[in-house]
């Protein structure tokens, strides 16, 4: 039997060579491809560098509360079926819906919102399309790659790149 080992964003122990990938000559293992996009989109938010503790590993969330507005409201099957699809992701601690408007709460170190709106467009949910909805989600996507990037244990001051 395999040793497992620990998925270095949402912390579940996995096969060795679960959606894995090389990174600096590591090998590191996820869960599902969601870990393994946020991890290859920024490794050293969950890595950190040699003397550097990455902010995950100090075990940091980034608790976001996000509210969606539909297109149009779902029917009762359609609102289970997206709640069905959401709570699974990693990262996501709760999703409402009333109406037109979906809350949900999640962890930006775990999920992104548009992983989220990946996930809901993949179940046929519809988010508004006005210029002002795509507008405050384009927003919001720039304001979490700012976070994200922020957050980032910087290279050492030492190293030199070509």
């Amino acid at each position: 039997m395999d040793n497992l080992v620990v998925d270095p964003v949402c912390g579940m122990q996995v096969k060795p060579n679960h959606y894995s990938v090389e990174y600096l000559q590591v090998r590191y293992s996820f869960c599902s491809q969601q870990c393994q996009e946020r991890f290859l989109a920024n490794p050293h938010l969950y890595i950190g560098r040699p003397g550097m503790k990455a902010p995950k590993q100090t075990g940091l969330e980034l608790v976001k509360r996000r509210r969606l507005r539909l297109d149009q409201p779902l029917s009762a099957i359609e609102e289970g079926k997206l709640i069905a699809a959401l709570q699974p992701m990693m990262g996501i601690q709760s999703v409402e819906v009333s109406g037109d408007c979906i809350e949900i709460n999640y962890d930006l170190l775990q999920a992104t919102a548009a992983q989220i709106e990946e996930k809901m467009a993949e179940i046929g949910v519809q988010l508004g399309a006005g210029w002002t909805d795509r507008l405050r989600r384009a927003f919001v996507h720039y304001e979490e790659e700012c976070e994200i990037g922020n957050l980032e244990v910087p290279p050492d001051k030492h190293t030199h790149r070509h």
